[in-house]
């Protein structure tokens, strides 16, 4: 059974199950909203109660919102559905690993960046490497403590911070052909100066051009 919870504080709990039929296959690229780069939307697949105890109850503590599967098989299909920012996966689980969720989940198109971190008792460099070779971006050993995993979270949102800052500036800006305003990633028009001081570490100062001193601001002068 899949659970999910949302955790927020201004948000009133609420517990549901995702079905007792595997979700749908479809394909979808959903967006990523207005969530703070601290409150991410994280997908769990953890077979062992206590280790999914550990997990449910930091994320509940530090406001995430979690979907909790019990097997890769179940995270998958969840996955498949919706999107989640950070997957956090057991690597040995019945149905489907750690390793093969990685797998699958690379080999799907998404313009949405997922951070998968890898949980496992099983320690050392060839275990390590096996891992990023699946696709994983973290590998926390067992047993681990809250702040452990809190502070591997907080990597994980710098780091999808970064990737969404460089898609954003590699792709295309719609610009609005008369008032100049730019359309963000939350469908929000804002003055260029204020969309890119909100994203670069830029300082506006305003000035008039040659050309526009020439063609605007002196004939003004010269009717005044």
């Amino acid at each position: 059974m899949v659970a999910v919870s949302r955790c927020a504080a201004h948000v009133t709990r609420r517990e549901s199950n995702l079905a007792k039929e595997p979700p749908s296959s479809e394909n979808s690229d959903p967006g990523e909203g207005n969530r703070d780069e601290h409150e991410m939307k994280i997908l769990i697949a953890e077979d062992d109660s206590v280790a999914r105890s550990i997990l449910t109850g930091a994320l509940r503590k530090h406001q995430h919102d979690f979907v909790v599967t019990l097997n890769g098989r179940q995270a998958w299909d969840a996955f498949r559905k919706d999107y989640f920012p950070v997957v956090i996966s057991d690597w040995i689980m019945p149905e489907m690993d750690g390793l093969e969720l990685s797998r699958a989940i690379r080999s799907m198109l998404r313009t949405n960046y997922t951070y998968i971190i890898i949980l496992t008792s099983m320690s050392g460099k060839a275990n390590y490497l096996e891992a990023m070779e699946a696709g994983a971006d973290d590998f926390i050993n067992k047993p681990f403590d809250e702040e452990h995993l809190v502070a591997r979270l907080h990597v994980a949102a710098r780091i999808l911070g970064l990737r969404k800052h460089v898609k954003q500036l590699e792709g295309l800006l719609p610009i609005c052909a008369y008032c100049k305003r730019i359309r963000d990633e939350d469908s929000v028009w804002q003055p260029i100066e204020r969309y890119i001081a909100s994203r670069s570490e830029a300082k506006f100062t305003h000035t008039i051009c040659p050309d526009c001193y020439l063609h605007v601001v002196k004939p003004q002068i010269q009717n005044a």
